[in-house]
């Protein structure tokens, strides 16, 4: 599977963004798709999962605000970010792999699959 993230951008506090990862190649219906962040020097942090029966994750500091949905005939998964912040300033990655278990999805080693990343900037 290849993974392309797009969307990223910049921002002001309170305002939206949403990003895209398109996938090519592999079972992608079959794969748990992930988001995660990361900030330089610090690590990659999870931000949210949907497995392939549409189950949805989210860590604690983007419930409520940020959004994850995937349409598995376009191979294409989605994050809708809302209510920005500038700690959610960052490069944001999706990840894909079909083997991830419910309990492992939190987790960037679990998966095999990532795109390039794309930074999202929000300024106060």
């Amino acid at each position: 599977v290849q993974l392309q993230a797009s969307g990223g951008g910049s921002v002001q506090a309170g305002g939206s963004v949403r990003l895209s990862c398109a996938a090519s190649g592999g079972t992608f219906s079959r794969s748990a798709v992930a988001w995660f962040r990361q900030v330089p020097g610090k690590e990659r942090e999870f931000v949210t999962a949907i497995k392939w029966s549409g189950h949805t994750f989210y860590a604690d500091s983007v419930k409520g605000r940020f959004t994850i949905s995937r349409d598995n005939a376009k191979k294409n998964v989605y994050l809708q970010m809302n209510s920005l912040q500038p700690e959610d300033t960052a490069v944001y990655y999706c990840a894909a792999d079909e083997r991830v278990i419910q309990s492992a999805l939190r987790l960037a080693r679990s998966y095999h699959y990532w795109g390039q990343g794309t930074q999202v900037t929000v300024s106060s």
